[in-house]
């Protein structure tokens, strides 16, 4: 099978290598699919670069995040079959930049018949860490105000289109006038351009002074340290990540002096402690497509040649909206 591996660490332009491999076994817990599509995200830069917390040996072929068809099932595995279209997690180093991929079990969902492939391949990560973010962590009520940092990507645009099902105010911050076209897009209520817009200003102006509810903040740094000045009282700033490469010192004197709570969110650790409440995550967020209230914005749909391209692109902040390798039928 053709695969793209990373047999050195880099960038990904300059490390990918295509392969040719053999078609992976499954193990006991896991599934082998014939890859459909799969969504670029940036943790599969990290890996390249050897900065994730994941640090598969190397070679390895990245690519997280998938939709595929279930073509071998391995020893304990119940609820899949061969022909199955499913979703979820890839089990690396057999991940989904190839032809065929692993899953493991636990983490495989059926795929929402609602959504084609490459929307069904960005539905796990960004619109899981939404939903545990804003649901189970931050207790988003309707009619609250939710800021949304780096709205056009990824996890961003997943809470823009959780946060409105929600019923609340959606404000979306993007750097770029074509991000603020995807935010619009995805049905940000009001879209700010960092380049141009102090967000701190635009949103205690949107809210009469009284500031956002929720801040979901997958960039941090000086991003975090600003979204301070702009969090109401009892309000909960949501950290979901470090996109903009620098971990910030919460002084927590502040916290106290203006009743917030700071909230931190470790998706992965439901997987590992409570398996259940992710099915019934994975359950809600099919309710939502199938309603249409969720839905993928997929603005690229690669080819297996430009994956290296699209990835490095990722990496450089270029991208809008959700780029995804898609397989030929």
């Amino acid at each position: 099978m053709r695969a793209w591996q990373v047999p050195e660490l880099g960038e990904p332009l300059a490390v990918l290598r295509e392969a040719d491999l053999p078609v992976p076994e499954p193990s006991p817990g896991q599934v082998v699919v014939r890859t459909l599509a799969t969504a670029a995200n940036f943790p599969d830069v990290l890996m390249c670069r050897g900065l994730y917390q994941v640090k598969p040996d190397l070679p390895f072929t990245p690519g997280v995040e998938l939709c595929g068809e279930v073509v071998a099932v391995g020893d304990g595995v119940d609820g899949f079959a061969v022909g199955d279209r499913v979703l979820g997690g890839a089990a690396l180093p057999a991940g989904g930049f190839a032809e065929y991929a692993v899953l493991s079990a636990a983490q495989t969902f059926p795929a929402p018949a609602s959504l084609d492939d490459a929307q069904a391949s960005s539905l796990f990560i960004g619109y899981q860490t939404g939903w545990f973010g804003l649901h189970r962590r931050a207790h988003l009520q309707a009619g609250e105000t939710l800021l949304v940092h780096a709205a056009a990507g990824g996890v961003g645009s997943a809470a823009i289109q959780l946060g409105k099902a929600a019923g609340a105010k959606v404000i979306g911050v993007v750097g770029g006038e074509a991000k603020a076209e995807v935010a619009r897009a995805l049905g940000a209520d009001v879209v700010i351009d960092r380049h141009t817009q102090d967000f701190v200003e635009v949103v205690k102006a949107e809210t009469g002074g009284r500031g956002a509810d929720v801040i979901y903040d997958p960039v941090g740094g000086e991003t975090y340290k600003r979204s301070t000045k702009c969090i109401a009282f009892e309000g909960r700033i949501l950290i979901i990540g470090f996109a903009g490469g620098t971990i910030q010192e919460a002084p927590l004197n502040h916290a106290l002096i203006k009743n917030y709570s700071i909230v931190g969110l470790h998706w992965g650790l439901y997987n590992a402690l409570d398996p259940a409440a992710v099915q019934q995550c994975h359950t809600e967020l099919t309710a939502l497509a199938d309603k249409g209230l969720v839905n993928p914005l997929v603005s690229e749909r690669l080819s297996f040649d430009q994956v290296p391209d699209g990835l490095q692109r990722l990496a450089d902040g270029t991208t809008v909206g959700r780029v995804v390798y898609q397989a030929d039928r």
